[in-house]
């Protein structure tokens, strides 16, 4: 079952209920207008660290320069994507997601 991690955008029942049915499950904030659910602590430190996942996709797309979407041949592609990713790793600052015990506890539960 694969987890995708949303902003607070309103996904109806219908809509979450057919993702469902297809291995999806949606994990968001609850908005004003909408019905409060639990949710489990390591989806909860997830939500609270996703913007620093979409700060690594930005800077691997944009300063390591991972998305180019005009390559001439399948090594071009992967010569572009090794190179871009070992940039990446050698940047000296780097951002983090400093996961806690507990939070790292409930991965273990989990699997």
């Amino acid at each position: 079952m694969d987890k995708h991690y949303a902003d607070k955008g309103y996904i109806s029942k219908a809509l979450a209920n057919d993702l469902l049915e297809q291995g999806v499950t949606i994990v968001n904030n609850v908005r004003k207008n909408m019905k409060a659910k639990a949710l489990s602590l390591w989806d909860r430190a997830m939500l609270s660290r996703r913007f620093i996942i979409e700060t690594i996709n930005d800077q691997l797309k944009n300063i390591s320069q991972i998305e180019h979407t005009r390559h001439r041949s399948v090594h071009g592609f992967m010569l572009n994507m090794i190179g871009g990713l070992i940039a990446y790793q050698l940047k000296e600052t780097k951002p983090q997601l400093n996961i806690t015990n507990a939070e790292f506890g409930a991965i273990v539960v989990m699997a």
